[in-house]
């Protein structure tokens, strides 16, 4: 029963750990750059678009659909970083844990 008793509470501490990784993570923002920081867009921890800048020299009536493409490009280069930030806290709090091969914590 001491074996159970114990894998309960570490169960528990590992629970604790995730909420703290996910509270850390949600108060991160991420920068994503496109077309060489022409276009720049920031995200919340949740993948949320919170912030863009576009230079001025963008600002061309026949360059609206580069624009465009680059804020889609910046956006996906700053959710894929906040995605991998995510994925990096998370191995950090399965490290020596008996998970099962291929066994992956939830975020």
């Amino acid at each position: 029963m001491k074996n159970l008793t114990d894998m309960l509470r570490q169960a528990q501490g590992m629970q604790q750990r995730l909420q703290d990784i996910q509270a850390e993570l949600a108060a991160r923002e991420i920068e994503g750059r496109a077309g060489g920081g022409l276009v720049r867009v920031m995200l919340d921890g949740k993948g949320a678009l919170k912030r863009l800048w576009i230079d001025p020299s963008l600002f061309k009536p026949e360059e609206a659909t580069v624009v465009e493409d680059l804020v889609v490009a910046a956006h996906a280069e700053a959710k894929a970083r906040m995605e991998s930030a995510a994925q990096e806290a998370m191995s950090k709090l399965a490290d020596g844990l008996p998970l099962p091969p291929g066994f992956k914590l939830p975020l």
